[in-house]
């Protein structure tokens, strides 16, 4: 049970998603009064609460209120239906967070964060109802995928680094826990881009746009020999990557594992300070 001093209080499964993400309040904006796995003591909680500091009492406790949000969704062959109209698809979604469904060919689905975006970009509206919109079970099959394969590179292989300059070195190898935390940072900015609405409004042309001016920014940067704009502009950059690639159907981290396989069998050798691969 969490508090917004002055403004009210609530009930939830998932403090992050429902408080950060889809209401906006940052930690410390913020305070959890009570946790417990009784739901139906935290509901009664919630409304006594709610009744003490003077808020808005709920009209539907929060135990109902979950057998309410319990979403039944309809999987045929080629797609899954969702009951809501695509407008009122992401609070849905995002109140069944776990759910999980099965498909005889493609197997295991979730409802979590990527899977979530992926939904909200691609859901179509029903022709037979507008007040139910579907999925393509092959094309959120080939999204999993991708993050499951993103996932399973960065935790079994290693990143190789070369060296800033002659006199500056940096490690050859990015241990187990760098490449998890670089993980954790691109969910971030998928989950931070998610807020905001970048991946229903956006697209990728305007990101690309994007990039090239970061890349510009970058330029002046390296002129200059300002090393702090240096460092913030590629920053920009892998943010905007990051966006980019998400709203085409693939992770950053998918983009890279492929990149690697390739370049890791590249010979060549260095000229004029440039790496010249060699030709058949």
């Amino acid at each position: 049970m969490y508090h917004i001093p002055g403004k009210k209080i609530g009930v939830t499964r998932n403090l992050n998603t429902r408080v950060t993400l889809i209401q906006g309040y940052k930690e410390g904006e913020y305070e959890v009064l009570e946790q417990s796995e009784d739901i139906d003591y935290i509901s009664d909680r919630e409304i006594e609460l709610q009744k003490s500091y003077g808020y808005k009492v709920d009209r539907q406790k929060y135990n109902n209120l979950i057998k309410l949000n319990k979403m039944k969704v309809n999987v045929t062959e080629s797609t899954t239906t969702f009951p809501v109209p695509k407008e009122k698809l992401k609070g849905r979604l995002m109140d069944n967070i776990g759910l999980k469904w099965e498909h005889p060919e493609f197997g295991e689905f979730e409802l979590n964060e990527d899977s979530i975006e992926w939904i909200l970009r691609n859901s179509v509206t029903s022709m037979f109802n507008n007040k139910r919109c579907f999925i393509y079970n092959k094309a959120l099959a080939e999204f999993c995928k991708s993050i499951d394969v993103s996932s399973e590179y960065l935790s079994k292989n290693t990143l190789l680094t070369g060296s800033l300059s002659a006199n500056t070195q940096i490690p050859t190898v990015i241990t187990k826990t760098k490449k998890v935390k670089q993980l954790k940072i691109f969910k971030k900015i998928r989950s931070w881009a998610t807020s905001r609405g970048l991946y229903v409004s956006g697209d990728p042309i305007t990101q690309y746009v994007k990039l090239q001016e970061e890349a510009g920014e970058l330029a002046q940067a390296l002129l200059k020999d300002d090393q702090p704009e240096v460092i913030d502009a590629i920053g920009d950059m892998v943010v905007v990557l990051t966006n980019l690639a998400h709203q085409r159907g693939v992770s950053i981290e998918q983009c890279i594992n492929d990149a690697y396989k390739v370049i890791s069998k590249r010979k060549g050798k260095m000229i004029n300070g440039t790496f010249v691969k060699e030709t058949l």
